[in-house]
């Protein structure tokens, strides 16, 4: 079982962007003592015996083309009221540490170095931190900003992909809470099918796919037709500015309709909407619009709007994540895990359902429990 003597590495891809701050400021802060872990599932009962690593052996780092210091981003999001006044100072030390362990990332515009080339740096820099900070083990999780899907025949790998090629070859669980390529590239299916390492994705769900998550089954489980369901998102900060993209955003709205065809059986009529509002920064406005028949046929419309701030909902998740991932690495689980698929919108297998999600997560953590 893992004990608080064990120490784990958590590498974000992002590491300096809202999500990766966030969730390091506030394991800082749950560790000590300072807040609950609301939002983190592996905080709750259940995943009491587990086996998890504490998050108080949580060690963080990771790669970013950024270079605004962890302390000052921080800073940035409690002045945005992302995170609470008064923390960013409490655990500045916390923060710095981490800071001190993020790398550059790339390519960046004039990087000449092959995707092999990047692949062996980035790879080096998870070795050389699990060797300085004398970790059992690395999970790698992707928090960056969506990528455009690659174009059929592109020669180079997605940046997401270079990260993910060089977390197998690191041997390091993955975990892609992003709507990118990661470890889905056709290039990485031999490497992933030999890698031994346990892996999840695609997609985190936090804001309006999961509230979708959870009525599209209402709707089927009292045989209310949908006959159209459209949303719109309004979204600042670097997602919004991401997402402006007309490719970025049809990649991140596959997930979001996947979610209702697989519910559903079919995709029902409609659109998601994703607009770019600065003002709002990190905070978002997800609206829905569903159309339903009722009994005879009487028309019915279901309005749901959701506001929120999606770092602060994303960031308990991520750490569920990598705690869940090296619990399953110490174990020797290997492979797509299913099982995790309550925590994305393109999940590696298992059920559609939230509930149904939630039901085989549960079954998860008593075989973690199980495991020597």
């Amino acid at each position: 079982m893992s004990t608080t003597g064990v120490r784990t590495g958590v590498w974000f891809i992002g590491a300096r962007g809202s999500v990766a701050t966030t969730a390091t400021a506030g394991c800082a802060a749950i560790a000590a003592g300072l807040h609950p872990g609301a939002g983190m599932v592996t905080e709750t009962a259940p995943f009491a015996d587990s086996g998890l690593p504490p998050v108080t052996s949580l060690v963080f780092g990771g790669h970013d083309i950024l270079d605004c210091p962890l302390p000052k981003r921080a800073e940035a999001l409690a002045a945005g009221g992302v995170l609470p006044h008064g923390l960013p100072s409490a655990v500045r030390a916390e923060l710095a540490a981490a800071d001190a362990e993020i790398r550059p990332g790339g390519p960046l515009p004039g990087d000449t170095r092959t995707d092999e080339e990047l692949i062996t740096a980035f790879a080096a820099d998870l070795t050389e931190f699990g060797r300085r900070n004398s970790l059992a083990r690395t999970v790698v999780v992707n928090v960056s900003s969506t990528e455009p899907a690659p174009a059929a025949g592109a020669e180079r790998l997605p940046a997401s992909s270079l990260y993910a090629a060089a977390a197998l070859r690191a041997g390091c669980p993955y975990v892609n809470f992003t709507p990118s390529t990661g470890l889905r590239s056709p290039a990485l299916q031999d490497s992933v099918a030999a890698c031994g390492l346990p892996h999840a994705g695609r997609d985190g769900k936090t804001g309006q796919t999961l509230l979708r998550s959870v009525l599209a089954p209402m709707f089927v489980q009292r045989a209310l037709p949908v006959r159209a369901w459209s949303g719109t998102n309004l979204l600042g900060g670097g997602d919004g500015a991401a997402l402006a993209d007309p490719a970025a955003a049809a990649a991140k709205n596959a997930g979001k309709e996947r979610v209702l065809a697989d519910t559903l059986g079919a995709a029902p009529e409609g659109e998601v909407h994703i607009d770019d509002v600065p003002a709002l920064g990190d905070w978002k406005t997800a609206w829905d619009h569903i159309a339903f028949d009722g009994f005879l046929g009487a028309r019915m419309v279901l309005q749901t709007t959701w506001q929120g701030c999606d770092s602060a909902l994303a960031a308990p998740l991520v750490l569920d994540l990598a705690r869940l991932l090296a619990r399953a690495h110490e174990v020797g689980l290997t492979g797509a895990r299913p099982e995790l698929g309550f925590y994305f919108k393109d999940p590696d297998g298992g059920p559609a359902a939230l509930s149904e999600q939630y039901l085989a997560l549960l079954a998860f953590a008593e075989r973690l429990r199980g495991e020597k």
